[in-house]
């Protein structure tokens, strides 16, 4: 009887262990789910590799991305999103790599540039995030619904709408909002509109 006792304990405790392997790849198949989960559907990381978005953004900063926020709002005027370009500005074999702007014109905005200065209806804007006046005329055109104008902060060194063969961008090729810079550490903070 106590034999058959300590066999009984010694299966409960054998099978009471667990299996640290099977526990392993469980809690890293979970957090490999959760991760791929937030970057999709919440918020992600970007990094900055041009100087189209100079003085707001530099060479290198890195972001965070959200993206829950235009599931229930429209991009505003000053927003800095990230977006999927159009197609025509991705080369043959070449991977299609997401842009960074700012919003300047939305649908059913008539925007033109000329003599250094951005017009939205008519009324010049004000921009003090600007690197320099922009030094190219365009416009005046008209925004499509569900879609926006986006030019880069370093106007005359920025590959955005004003250059584009089709100059506004879908709304639905919009990514998400660049709310917080994380990197560098001296330029830790939240990015402003304006």
């Amino acid at each position: 009887m106590a034999n058959q006792n300590q066999n009984i304990k010694h299966s409960e405790t054998k099978g009471s262990d667990p299996n640290i392997w099977l526990e392993s790849v469980q809690t890293i198949g979970l957090s490999v789910v959760l991760a791929l989960g937030i970057r999709q559907f919440v918020a992600e990381a970007r990094y900055i590799p041009t100087g189209s978005m100079e003085p707001t953004l530099q060479v290198n900063d890195r972001l965070v991305v959200e993206k829950i926020s235009y599931l229930f709002t429209v991009p505003d005027r000053g927003d800095i999103v990230v977006f999927w370009p159009p197609e025509e500005l991705t080369p043959a074999g070449q991977p299609r790599n997401a842009f960074i702007k700012r919003v300047i014109g939305l649908p059913g905005d008539t925007l033109a540039v000329t003599d250094g200065q951005v017009f939205i209806n008519d009324e010049p804007i004000d921009e003090r995030y600007i690197k320099a006046p922009p030094n190219y005329e365009w416009g005046p055109k008209t925004v499509p619904k569900e879609s926006y104008l986006v030019f880069g902060d370093n106007r005359n060194n920025s590959v955005d709408s004003h250059a584009w063969p089709r100059p506004f961008l879908p709304e639905d090729q919009i990514i998400g909002k660049a709310v917080v810079r994380f990197w560098p550490p001296n330029r830790v903070g939240l990015l402003k509109r304006d």
